[in-house]
């Protein structure tokens, strides 16, 4: 089904792959931060004195804790981009090798021997190396009339992206009877090098101005609770089929633990 431009209203939302967009009504010319390459970088790090490897890290134990006794988990994760080297690697136009620092902030809760929650702010450095990145130098200097100096204008930019979670939390003992919390922090960092660029792009000229929010008004707790479905009262049953389909191979799962053998 075609649709055309008379009843096509641009906005955002997902394509119907049945139909067809109107033709744009221009090319617009927008200057964007591209990506020109990207890596990603997967750790799991646990507490151990000494010197950052990729497996341990010295910044994962709290400071003294008082009568800490259960870990309930971290929150509030943040990362900060400290600096960030490019080194040009010989015979590879445009590639380097980078080595960026950065810091991974999180708070770490926990219950004392009272029962109150109690919260550990954790800051971890750490640098990472990567051995060849296509970074390439921006031709093009940017300036503006209002903030000449503004780093926001900057065409050369280092984007870390983070997603992080502690895998677990120890409390320990040392000689002098202190305790302390040991975090085992696992993450995913996506280094990005990224230029800002001028994309030509077809368009649909200005979105339109969206609809009234709409009002939520409150519900009577019983008049809802009469309208929902009644429960299942039984949960679903996990058993193994009687017969097995002629199209499959091999052993059914089972539901039980027990071991299963095949038949030749």
């Amino acid at each position: 089904m075609l649709i055309s431009g008379n009843n096509f209203t641009p906005r955002p939302g997902i394509i119907n792959k049945e139909g067809c967009l109107p033709d744009p009504l221009e090319l617009v010319c927008i200057e964007v931060p591209k990506v020109f390459d990207q890596c990603l970088i997967k750790r799991c790090l646990r507490f151990c004195e000494g010197p950052d490897t990729k497996t341990t890290d010295e910044e994962l134990r709290s400071d003294p804790l008082k009568n800490p006794k259960i870990f309930l988990g971290c929150r509030d994760f943040n990362i900060r981009l400290l600096a960030f080297d490019k080194l040009p690697l010989r015979g590879h136009h445009g590639y380097h090798k980078i080595i960026v620092h950065f810091i991974i902030s999180f708070y770490a809760d926990f219950l004392d021997k009272d029962g109150k929650q109690c919260s550990e702010f954790f800051e971890v450095n750490r640098s990472e190396t990567i051995g060849k990145l296509y970074c390439p130098d921006s031709i093009a200097k940017i300036a503006s009339s209002t903030t000449p100096y503004s780093k926001d204008l900057e065409a050369e930019i280092l984007k870390l992206e983070l997603v992080a979670e502690c895998l677990d939390g120890n409390f320990v003992r040392d000689c002098d009877g202190c305790d302390f919390l040991d975090v085992t922090l696992g993450f995913h960092l996506i280094v990005k090098c990224e230029l800002l660029v001028q994309l030509l792009i077809p368009a649909y000229g200005y979105c339109p101005v969206p609809k009234p929010c709409k009002e939520v008004k409150p519900k009577n707790p019983c008049e809802e609770f009469n309208c929902s479905p009644a429960p299942k009262f039984y949960p679903d049953q996990k058993l193994r089929p009687l017969f097995q389909d002629e199209d499959e191979d091999g052993c059914f799962d089972d539901f039980y633990d027990c071991e299963c053998e095949c038949e030749d």
